[in-house]
């Protein structure tokens, strides 16, 4: 039926998509621009991992081996400000475009428009970014954290960092307002919030951070712009500011982006583990109830990214404290995931495969994080790789990891076409073992001592980068295979058919999942109900569509 409606809808010019690339250009629908946010993030993912391939091959020996000094600050800075606000945010943002409307049946976004306004602010935000590499000086060498005397030392890329920082907050900000009023006004029938699907209540928990927080990240970067520009002294010490006050500024946006990019990745997991394991999610209130607790946690553990800038003695406490609290909720979320595989009808298909290793390895970035958080000991640790280890085992098997299985996760249904499941394992193997071998030796050059940003190191450092370095070329060649296995499922190679079911995988529950494969461009003519089981009731539900 579903299908007999989305047929009779694209017969109509102004429902079906428009032909060419103003299709792409112009479009308002969800699903055309959660795609073009992934194959953005895709991009952006390639061009950071170049950065990252630059680094570790600098690191692969002790001494100066292919690339000046400045230019390494230059591309370790860029490397994270791609990554994070490139690759990783529009990364989420795509699924979230694609995913949360179906999930909560509706046929698209709120805010069409300013959906579409939203994305291709990206595009524009990067290319003055990427450009700041061609200009007289070079891009921002002074760290993603942008601190302040260093990056007013920048040179004429300088404002080009600042805008870009401030068009991808307005994109990310009109992203996260459109998902709020989307969830909190477009819900199906009968689907209240604690029914509702995880990775919409993450979402929905996600935005709201996002919106809390972007525009402390623009106030901090606008002071910047003054203090270099306009002769103001927020952050000049010799005019009467202080530079720490931009950390604790930057902090607190920093924070909570910190979550941002993981919680959408809990969604994700507590979607797909259920699934292959046969199973309900084991505790769906603690799990809501620990999302809200982690994110209300966030805005108050700030300081201890600072326990080196000389903090009072009782704010140290506190944010040691605080920090080591977060530990309950996150331990909560690891252990409902366990309980859900226990004794379940588990099969290992990609996406689980990609799950199970987000949950090992994320919970060991989550035990050096907990050591980070002890003030004494973060001495110690602060600024050197054990920090590089620690959160890069939070954003690439925590974040990346999330981000790849959900597009294994619900390509099918995007696409009507199923991946190659020999390649999806290879891939999976490659990425799992590699990224270990890139990032677990950093732990130990840290606690012997290395600093991180250094493009020199000293000859006991070694042995523990050459392992990263040959990890990192590996892992970032293996995504190759990914890459060619989601666009021969897009563009049909090798003679793949549009033959899957509605429901694609045995387990999969949700609305998304009563819709034809591939989902059609308009997804719902009749809006569904949600029973009190949480599941769709089969009844002829009322028309949305008057308007048409």
């Amino acid at each position: 039926m579903a299908h007999a409606h989305a047929d009779h809808h694209d017969d109509h010019d102004h429902h079906g998509p428009d032909k060419g690339i103003m299709r792409w250009i112009k479009t308002t629908n969800h699903k055309d621009l959660g795609t073009l946010y992934l194959f953005f993030a895709f991009t952006m993912f390639f061009i950071g991992g170049m950065m990252s391939l630059v680094i570790r091959a600098e690191l692969f020996q002790p001494g100066l081996q292919f690339v000046h000094p400045e230019f390494f600050n230059q591309m370790t800075t860029m490397h994270a400000l791609v990554m994070i606000f490139g690759g990783v945010m529009p990364g989420f943002v795509g699924l979230a475009n694609w995913m949360v409307p179906m999930q909560v049946g509706c046929s698209d976004l709120a805010l069409p428009r300013i959906n579409n306004w939203g994305f291709w602010l990206l595009p524009a935000a990067f290319t003055l970014l990427l450009s700041t590499l061609f200009l007289p000086g070079g891009a921002p060498a002074g760290g993603w954290t942008m601190y302040p005397p260093l990056v007013l030392q920048t040179g004429d890329a300088f404002p080009f960092l600042i805008f870009a920082v401030h068009l991808m907050g307005i994109s990310s900000i009109t992203g996260a307002i459109n998902i709020v009023v989307t969830i909190l006004n477009m819900r199906a029938p009968g689907m209240t919030l604690l029914k509702m699907p995880l990775f919409v209540w993450t979402w929905l928990i996600t935005a709201y951070l996002l919106i809390a927080v972007m525009p402390v990240l623009a106030g901090a970067v606008t002071m910047l712009l003054t203090d270099k520009y306009f002769a103001t002294s927020f952050f000049t010490a010799s005019g009467g500011g202080d530079p720490v006050m931009f950390q604790h500024i930057f902090w607190f946006f920093g924070h909570p982006e910190v979550y941002i990019m993981i919680l959408p990745a809990f969604g994700i997991v507590s979607t797909i583990i259920p699934t292959f394991a046969r199973k309900r999610l084991f505790g769906y209130d603690s799990m809501v109830y620990a999302t809200a607790s982690i994110a209300f946690l966030s805005f108050i553990v700030w300081a201890h990214h600072m326990f080196t800038v000389g903090m009072p003695l009782a704010a140290e406490l506190f944010f040691m404290f605080a920090t080591m609290l977060i530990a309950v909720p996150t331990g909560v979320k690891v252990f409902n995931w366990v309980a859900t595989m226990w004794r379940g009808s588990m099969t290992f298909e990609t996406p689980m495969l990609f799950a199970i290793a987000f949950v090992f390895l994320f919970t060991i970035g989550g035990f050096s994080g907990l050591m980070l958080a002890l003030t004494p000991v973060d001495f110690l640790y602060h600024d050197t790789y054990f920090v590089v280890a620690h959160f890069h085992y939070v954003l690439v098997p925590g974040a990346v990891f999330s981000i790849i299985a959900a597009v294994y996760y619900w390509i099918p249904k995007w696409t009507g076409r199923m991946y190659n499941e020999s390649l999806g394992k290879l891939h999976f193997w490659l990425s799992a073992i590699f990224i270990n071998v890139t990032f677990f030796p950093q732990h130990f050059a840290g606690l012997a001592g290395m600093q991180r940003r250094v493009p020199d190191y000293a000859v006991q450092f070694l042995d523990f980068n050459v392992w990263s370095s040959v990890g990192a070329f590996v892992f970032f060649f293996a995504q190759f295979i990914f890459i060619y296995n989601m666009l021969a499922c897009c563009y049909g190679w090798g003679g793949r058919k549009r033959d899957l079911t509605d429901r694609v995988w045995e387990g999969a529950t949700g609305l998304e999942w009563t819709v034809p494969s591939p989902a059609p461009y308009h997804t719902f003519e009749d809006q569904p109900q949600i029973g009190d089981d949480g599941e769709p009731v089969k009844v002829k539900a009322t028309k949305t569509a008057k308007a048409h």
